[in-house]
């Protein structure tokens, strides 16, 4: 358990830093793949609980972790080992998942995690939230023939997925904003407090779906899968 002092600072009128990362995946890979990428997220973007000795001296708990490995997908990943919050990104997860599974739905989407911190306003205007972190995850749903493309998509998707792994961890690494350790009066305004076992800074998950809009996006999706099986 670390202890620290809380040093509260505010970024206002900040520009959040925003990323967006492309995958291709069949149907079924849908929530692996943005589960994998969701939850190493907010493994980097949470902390221990806060534990405060006075309003702004505290100690900090560890943070539990395990490795998931994917069903459909050649990847295995790391997050955190609290259950509560696995159960919340997977049902905030299961709506897109879902939209884009439908029968008639378009073959592309997107979903975004967006981090923010709250200002409280001035009476009588409300509490504004304000994102500081926001990635975006468009994904392309593939349709496969037969158990020979699957086994060699799976692998493919497992490769993607390490390199945008990589991406994240160098983004993360860099020294970009995020929020101070606030004093106990401010914690609600930068953490979720409601888990019993970690503490994620606030966080949403919104989506959409809909066609690609680049006529020939489809066209370059076949292609791919065409070169992907050429190669084996």
């Amino acid at each position: 358990m670390t202890s620290r002092t809380a040093d509260f600072k505010t970024k206002p009128d900040m520009n959040a830093n925003t990323q967006v990362l492309e995958l291709d995946v069949e149907g079924r890979q849908v929530d692996e793949a943005v589960l994998s990428l969701f939850h190493t997220l907010l493994f980097h973007r949470s902390t221990g609980k806060f534990h405060y000795k006075n309003d702004d001296t505290y100690a900090v708990g560890t943070i539990g972790f395990q490795d998931v490995d994917c069903d459909f997908i050649d990847f295995t990943y790391v997050r955190c080992s609290s259950e509560e919050l696995d159960r919340s990104i997977k049902r905030e997860v299961s709506g897109f998942c879902e939209a884009i599974r439908a029968p008639d739905a378009p073959s592309s989407g997107q979903v975004a995690l967006e981090f923010y911190q709250r200002k409280r306003g001035r009476w009588p205007f409300a509490t504004e939230s304000i994102p500081w972190e926001v990635w975006t995850l468009r994904i392309n749903v593939v349709s496969l023939n037969n158990e020979h493309e699957r086994q060699i998509w799976r692998e493919r998707v497992g490769d993607s997925l390490g390199e945008r792994l990589l991406h994240i961890t160098d983004t993360l690494n860099r020294h970009d904003y995020i929020p101070s350790p606030p004093n106990q009066a401010e914690i609600d305004l930068i953490y979720d407090t409601a888990y019993p076992d970690v503490q994620p800074f606030l966080f949403k998950i919104n989506y959409s779906v809909s066609a690609p809009t680049n006529p020939s996006a489809t066209t370059t999706i076949k292609k791919l899968i065409r070169d992907t099986l050429a190669l084996t």
